[in-house]
């Protein structure tokens, strides 16, 4: 299957040899580390406490699994640091994977497998983009085409932009020269699907049936908005209307009244 998807010449052009490895975003180490020595000394505080001040049963117990649980997850996120910053992402050109770094696993992605292709952020990423950072992020998607799950990583997790642009420019040539992008055999998303694609038909109309109903709700909640805003400003200009109807009959009464 591969042969078929490969361009040869493309792979050529690839280097033959070595491992070009992108740290993760110094900032991002430093935090990481603060923040889990921080947690740590929290987590076994609680633990001696339970421990030593504490009588009652439940109490106790508590304390010494939230303290323990606490201690525990913050010396992995202390050792996963020093991981990262040996490398957040790798492209191993000896063994032809695309390595990343995912939380507390190594995922190894084969070239022929792989496909890489620019991102974007979500809700949540994208709203810290726009209110908390200066400069611009940009995201990668890293794809094994033939998973379900597809990673992606961003220029702020990195050690710099340069590096950034470097890993996607190595991406996007492995990604064309081998091809697997191309294969029918891959997990396709909601958009690259086609009517001959089986048991995807639900699934897609039931994603397109949640939007329109989404869409349905916001352009019913407008109206909504917009005719509480009308009835406002009717109210408020007859109130108007009726004052200075009011300060008319007024004025005309001491008018009378001075005759």
């Amino acid at each position: 299957m591969s042969n078929e998807l490969e361009n040869k010449e493309l792979i050529e052009k690839l280097p033959k040899e070595g491992v070009h490895c992108y740290p993760a975003s110094p900032s991002k180490i430093t935090r990481n580390r603060v923040v889990s020595v921080i947690f740590f000394v929290v987590g076994v505080f609680l633990a001696l406490i339970g421990l030593i001040n504490v009588e009652d049963n439940i109490i106790k117990l508590g304390l010494l699994v939230v303290g323990c649980f606490s201690a525990i997850v913050s010396i992995l996120v202390f050792a996963q640091s020093f991981l990262i910053a040996k490398y957040r992402v790798a492209v191993d050109y000896n063994e032809k994977n695309v390595v990343l770094r995912y939380r507390y696993s190594k995922i190894v992605i084969p070239f022929e497998n792989f496909d890489g292709r620019d991102g974007t952020p979500d809700q949540a990423e994208a709203l810290i983009d726009k209110n908390f950072k200066k400069d611009a992020t940009y995201y990668l998607v890293l794809d094994d085409v033939f998973e379900d799950a597809c990673y992606q990583t961003s220029s702020s997790d990195l050690e710099s932009v340069d590096d950034f642009k470097q890993l996607r420019e190595e991406c996007f040539a492995i990604a064309e020269a081998y091809g697997a992008r191309n294969s029918k055999d891959k997990v396709k998303f909601y958009y690259e699907k086609d009517e001959e694609d089986k048991g995807s038909t639900d699934l897609d109309a039931l994603i397109e049936e949640t939007r329109a109903e989404k869409k349905a709700d916001e352009a019913a909640e407008a109206a909504k908005r917009a005719e509480e805003q009308a009835a406002r400003e009717a109210e408020e200009a007859a109130e108007t209307a009726e004052e200075a109807a009011e300060e008319a009959a007024e004025d005309a009464s001491d008018d009378a009244k001075s005759e």
